[in-house]
């Protein structure tokens, strides 16, 4: 049975910039520079939803030169996604057995 879902994270990822940059970096790593031209958001303003990713767990750095990647952590979003899975079918059950509290 889901005891809750992650509402850290939640709000973490809730933010539509930081949602966007967990989706470009779930199909490669990218660097700063990558992220500011495919979101288009300003240098300052990424790197501040990148310290907040990092500190989440939900990203990863590597450096590369001079230059910093990024990378999804793969299993903090399988655990959410679990969480999520985990509701749906507890939602499932409750719908077919038609349970519901009396008023």
């Amino acid at each position: 049975m889901l005891t809750s879902v992650d509402t850290d994270l939640l709000r973490v990822l809730g933010d539509p910039l930081r949602l966007q940059i967990v989706t470009l970096l779930a199909r490669e790593s990218l660097c700063t520079t990558h992220l500011v031209e495919e979101t288009g958001a300003r240098q300052t303003n990424l790197s501040n939803h990148m310290k907040v990713l990092r500190e989440a767990g939900v990203v990863e750095t590597e450096p590369c030169g001079r230059w910093m990647y990024y990378h999804l952590k793969p299993e903090v979003m399988a655990t959410l996604s679990g969480q999520f899975a985990e509701l749906a079918a507890e939602a499932q059950q409750t719908a077919e057995a038609g349970r519901k509290r009396p008023c």
